[in-house]
């Protein structure tokens, strides 16, 4: 268990110089985790979050955040373990938006960074986020609008049998748990069978939107410390499911020091920060794009709405006609609608 200070909600390790951030980085912990000292080498004390030798020396345009949870196994499991997934995933894209709002900043990529079952809290997030149809509730959907990449490290997905995922989720707990407390993981079991049905649920949630997303699975290469044994917590072909359009890449470490850098020439680093810089890279385009499909579709839903209201006193007009009309749309909304307008009009009048 991570014994440094703990941090609940979002907190910035670092910023670009200028302040112009092109691209939001967030690292989730998992179980017993914690926001910083998940990714903080010991006794180094270098967490390559933020480190002037790490991540920000070679991806400078983006903005570091952690997202702090109780992460505690008491937290997680237990008669309300899947309630307690939802809630988290519910305030992680909550307090995510928020602060991405006060930074004016609800269209800039989002590349999320997971370790271990940081990495189900994120799915069962944008699944949460992307439920989120209501016109009113655009600010919530767009944590999954502007989502780009996901790196899971050492997260347990589908990849296996719900026998070999519970068994990896009662590994997981047995790192977590107090040495002193011998019987704590025997009065688990229930709970875990449960989580793992659970776990099952969020991952057929999480697989018709991960489309929408580049992928990188991260294995553990060597066995943990389990007191008494030494054993793979998630072993690969749960960490790392062979999908299409999916990247995979082992990391040689354990469970615990696969997502701990102390030297910026270690060969995990250099593939996750590659590939970082690559998404931070190609992020921006395609999100843009995305974002001005989303703000079409919500364009469009509003007319309709809005035509239903008045149940046909006033024909529906186009969505870009609706502009006009500040019952329909927002100015903000309205101003980035001229931007599209423009578009059609310049592809209404492209010879063919």
């Amino acid at each position: 268990m991570d014994t440094a200070q703990q941090t609940f909600g979002i907190l910035e390790l670092y910023r670009p110089a200028d302040g112009n951030a092109e691209v939001d980085i967030v690292a989730v912990h998992g179980l017993n985790g914690n926001a910083t000292a998940t990714w903080t080498a010991r006794p180094e004390n270098i967490c390559w979050l933020n480190h002037p030798d790490f991540l920000p020396k070679y991806i400078r345009n983006a903005r570091v955040l952690v997202w702090g949870y109780n992460a505690n196994v008491s937290s997680i499991t237990g008669p309300t373990s899947s309630n307690r997934i939802l809630q988290h995933a519910q305030t992680l894209v909550h307090q995510l938006e928020a602060d991405r709002d006060l930074e004016d900043a609800n269209a800039r990529p989002i590349i999320f960074l997971c370790h271990s079952l940081g990495g189900v809290i994120v799915k069962r997030a944008i699944a949460y986020s992307a439920s989120r149809k209501a016109p009113t509730l655009a600010h919530i959907q767009s944590i999954y609008t502007s989502t780009y990449a996901i790196l899971f490290f050492g997260t347990p997905h589908h990849g296996s049998s719900k026998a070999r995922l519970l068994g990896s989720l009662q590994k997981v707990v047995r790192l977590a748990i107090p040495s002193n407390v011998a019987d704590f993981e025997n009065s688990l079991v229930d709970a875990l069978k449960e989580q793992s049905e659970t776990l099952q649920n969020i991952n057929d949630q999480f697989a018709p939107l991960m489309a929408e997303f580049r992928i990188y699975f991260f294995w553990e290469q060597e066995k943990t410390d389990l007191k008494y044994t030494r054993d793979y917590i998630v072993e690969e072909t749960s960490a790392a499911p062979i999908l299409d359009n999916t990247e995979r890449c082992g990391i040689a470490a354990d469970h615990r020091g696969m997502c701990k850098f102390n030297n910026n020439s270690a060969q995990g680093f250099r593939t996750a920060v590659a590939a970082l810089r690559r998404y931070a890279r190609d992020a921006p385009e395609v999100i843009g794009v995305r974002h001005k499909r989303a703000l079409r579709t919500l364009q469009e839903n509003q007319m309709y709405q809005a035509a239903d209201n008045l149940r046909g006193i006033q024909p529906a007009r186009s969505w870009l006609d609706a502009l006009d009309s500040s019952t329909i749309v927002t100015p903000r909304l309205r101003a980035e609608g001229d931007v599209l307008r423009s578009d059609k009009e310049t592809t209404d009048h492209t010879p063919s």
